[in-house]
């Protein structure tokens, strides 16, 4: 079982070798874990629509790798996606790679951030991956013209942990185009599940945000609710799916759980705003 494991998380290595990658922080500057970066997955962790999950960490270098669409239908738009894992691991197949992969297939580019993990001890544990995640943002720009990227069109998605961070970008300056948080975690505090959580403002400049989650998520549905709430006061368009079973962590894998549905929804959401079609 365990060989069954490290081949998956070779195989999500082997293929980011061939794609542009490049580094969030300068060389050799970061000294951010003791430990070797490694899949801590082991035979007890739970399969996800039946196969296993990459679960990175100790991530002391950031990287981001850069998927394009095929050229023959590719929109110009880019996605950076934000892999979750609770601050601790990135599932970086699950939540990674694979929605790279989805992206490309309906014409979007895809910037995959491997961000860093766990947390030092003595730091929140969203600023480090925050500033992966701004600089990441920065890369794409910088980028645009190498990578037939329109800078106008830089959207961000996240998972668990890693749509709070899409969430906290999304109410940075400068911030993404557009968001898509699935089963955001850490939007509201666990002592008040009806406020956000104080590190994230929004501001009338916070972009277009598409949402999904489910009433028996562990994380709390609430997330999800009390972010929307917070969009419809400030009038920016907001879309967002409940739906009454399916947990957390799934990410586009198909089950019987109509939640699994999400990229179908999500693609509409994306076709109505015009990312998908040249513009």
């Amino acid at each position: 079982m365990r060989h069954f494991f490290g081949v998956a998380f070779f195989s999500v290595f082997s293929m980011a070798a061939q794609l542009p990658t490049i580094p969030l922080q300068p060389a050799g500057s970061s000294t951010f874990h003791p430990g070797s970066e490694h899949d801590a997955t082991t035979a007890k962790d739970n399969l996800v629509a039946g196969k296993p999950v990459v679960r990175l960490t100790n991530i002391s270098d950031p990287t981001l790798t850069f998927y394009p669409a095929p050229p023959d239908k590719s929109s110009g738009t880019t996605v950076i996606v934000f892999p979750g894992g609770g601050y601790r691991v990135l599932a970086l197949d699950l939540e990674g790679s694979e929605i790279c992969q989805w992206l490309n297939s309906i014409g979007i580019n895809a910037a995959l951030v491997k961000y860093r993990v766990p947390p030092a001890p003595d730091a929140a544990r969203y600023s480090a991956p925050l500033m992966d995640a701004q600089h990441a943002l920065a890369a794409v720009r910088t980028h645009a013209s190498e990578w037939r990227v329109d800078p106008a069109r830089i959207g961000v998605i996240g998972f668990s942990a890693g749509g709070h961070l899409a969430a906290l970008l999304s109410n940075s300056d400068p911030h993404p185009a557009f968001a898509l948080l699935i089963y955001p975690a850490y939007l509201t505090p666990d002592s008040d599940l009806t406020t956000l959580a104080p590190e994230i403002t929004l501001s009338p400049q916070t972009p277009p945000t598409f949402l999904v989650q489910t009433e028996d998520d562990g994380i709390h549905v609430e997330n999800s609710l009390v972010y929307y709430a917070a969009l419809k006061k400030l009038k920016i368009p907001a879309e967002m799916h409940l739906f009454a079973s399916g947990g957390h962590g799934y990410g586009l894998r198909q089950t019987s759980e109509p939640v699994t549905q999400w990229p179908k929804l999500a693609e509409t959401w994306l076709r109505r705003r015009g990312l998908v079609t040249r513009p």
